[in-house]
């Protein structure tokens, strides 16, 4: 899924489809690190953010920041005029902060896995966009579901899970899209039906729900409790990013040169 491959010119190939993309990089010339400069800034934006909370900042200040940087559904009980204008940004930004080095950690392992592939295909300003909109999507859920409550939530779970879901769309599936994604050339966008009607996306998803649904019952996951966990938040950002992928997707329809 990372792997990059270059060809010579721009030639066409009957028999499959496929287009290339001007500008491919060659294999004679691999990348130093296989992750897309999109992937790799907010990579750095997440350890920075991380570090500087852990290091540099007192725990009043630390705590100061996550409350007004964290999301809260109770912030919406209030009038929006009788508060700060943390209700505005705070659905964007919980997404950049994190409670714990794990939680970093197991966040930034997934951001390289799922965003890698979506970040390559769709470029860095889509990927920005993506961001933010799954952010907004998975803390919405959250609101909804846990409305009034007093809860702190923090994390891009809810991003990587739309990464996720996105992924379900193109970068799953049969021998023929895998070989194309080896060979360097992005496969088309599949639709909602054409996803789900391929076994291995379905057995993704049905494996990914029923880990969610655990966790909402309180079964410990991966070891650890899951009561902190905003199952929600994931739940809401993966089906931003499963059906409504094709909205930042630029190569719908066609193959196109990774």
């Amino acid at each position: 899924m990372q792997d990059e491959t270059g060809s010579r010119g721009d030639e066409r190939r009957s028999n499959d489809g496929l287009v290339p993309e001007i500008g491919a990089r060659s294999e004679e010339n691999p990348p130093v690190f296989n992750l897309p400069t999109g992937i790799l800034v907010a990579l750095a934006l997440i350890c920075g953010i991380y570090a500087i909370q852990q290091f540099l900042l007192s725990p009043a200040l630390n705590q100061w920041v996550a409350v007004e940087f964290g999301f809260s559904p109770i912030r919406y009980l209030y009038p929006l005029d009788e508060q700060s204008f943390a209700w505005l940004w705070t659905p964007v930004s919980y997404s950049l902060l994190h409670g714990s080095f794990e939680h970093l950690a197991f966040n930034g392992l997934w951001l390289a896995a799922f965003g890698t592939p979506v970040c390559r295909r769709i470029g860095e300003v889509r990927f920005l966009l993506l961001w933010v909109v799954s952010s907004v999507a998975a803390a919405a859920l959250h609101a909804f579901v846990n409305w009034g409550e007093p809860s702190l939530m923090v994390g891009a779970s809810g991003v990587i899970s739309a990464l996720m879901g996105a992924a379900c769309r193109f970068a799953f599936g049969e021998r023929q899209r895998s070989l194309a994604r080896l060979s360097g050339w992005q496969p088309p966008l599949l639709s909602v039906g054409q996803a789900l009607a391929d076994r291995t996306v379905r057995v993704f998803i049905i494996v990914w729900f029923l880990g969610n649904i655990a966790i909402a019952f309180g079964v410990p996951v991966l070891g650890g409790g899951s009561a902190s966990i905003a199952w929600d938040a994931h739940i809401g950002g993966f089906l931003l990013g499963f059906f409504g992928f094709a909205a930042f997707d630029p190569h719908t329809g066609r193959h196109t040169r990774a």
